[in-house]
């Protein structure tokens, strides 16, 4: 049975479809997945080995400058790839109207949230069946409840699995005890303040552990910079990272003693990943 997954971005989102990926993969004989995303989460999504293709979209970029979209090609070569086969199962994990957008151009039958539990109702409209999921469910619930539904086994009632196999991450990664701190996010509302992070940083290097800081943008590197500044190097020592693709990054997540981290997809990698974890909500 092969199965077409939209469910774009964000990256916290796609690791918490990876549970229900699993589920099916134990309730359904033979079961393979494809999985369309935004072309900067490709990588995280074929982490899960039940994922056999990932068909990379760039909406993003693309509502930006639709016209060089559609010049350009990328939008004819992204349709045909998604046309390419039927599939015996298409679900939308997303519910919004950009995803229905896409499974109605994908080929197979479609499945999705109902009107009263997708986050934008009309896209409901795509969809030849839909489910009803409760929204007050945790994310991560609710999509392994569609799965469900969608691919018409009982959902299971054991704790979420999400299949990423932690030694492959800290294969050949140095076995010295090291924290990292996940100090970056997009969203004002949910940064630590910096002199926060500074202090506990000349705790964990007191403690004897290293503290691994990375970056993704200019403004996350003086932030590390401002953490590293003056820290009295003790038993342990701090260090910024090098810039990082995704697979590096869950690297050096996974061979963590400890995470800390605002709320962002990092956050919920590491916690996937089994790494003890501290996750700070503003």
């Amino acid at each position: 049975m092969k199965v077409l997954i939209i469910k774009t971005s964000s990256m916290g989102d796609i690791i918490h479809t990876m549970p229900a990926i699993t589920d099916a993969v134990h309730s359904v004989n033979h079961i393979k997945f494809d999985w369309v995303v935004e072309e900067s989460f490709e990588d995280i999504a074929l982490w899960h080995p039940a994922v056999e293709n990932v068909i990379p979209v760039a909406m993003r970029r693309w509502r930006r400058n639709p016209i060089k979209a559609l010049l350009s090609g990328e939008w004819s070569h992204f349709k045909k790839e998604l046309r390419d086969q039927e599939y015996d199962c298409i679900i939308d994990a997303q519910g919004l109207i950009k995803s229905a957008f896409i499974t109605r151009r994908a080929r197979g039958i479609s499945h999705g949230l109902d009107k009263a539990s997708a986050r934008e109702p009309s896209a409901s409209r795509a969809y030849q069946y839909v489910h009803f999921v409760p929204k007050k469910q945790h994310a991560i619930q609710r999509v392994r409840k569609l799965f469900a539904d969608s691919l018409h086994y009982p959902m299971p009632e054991s704790r979420p699995d999400y299949g990423l196999d932690k030694n492959y991450f800290t294969a050949g990664e140095p076995q010295n005890e090291y924290a990292v701190f996940l100090h970056g996010t997009t969203w004002p509302s949910k940064h630590w303040p910096e002199q926060y992070w500074k202090q506990l940083a000349e705790i964990v290097v007191a403690d004897g552990r290293d503290v691994f800081l990375p970056w993704g943008s200019e403004t996350e590197k003086k932030r590390a910079d401002f953490i590293a500044h003056y820290i009295t190097q003790s038993k342990g020592h701090i260090k910024i990272l090098p810039e990082m693709d995704m697979n590096e990054l869950a690297k050096k997540i996974a061979g963590a003693s400890f995470v800390v981290g605002v709320d962002t997809g990092l956050a919920h990698l590491a916690a996937a990943l089994g790494v003890p974890s501290v996750t700070l909500y503003g």
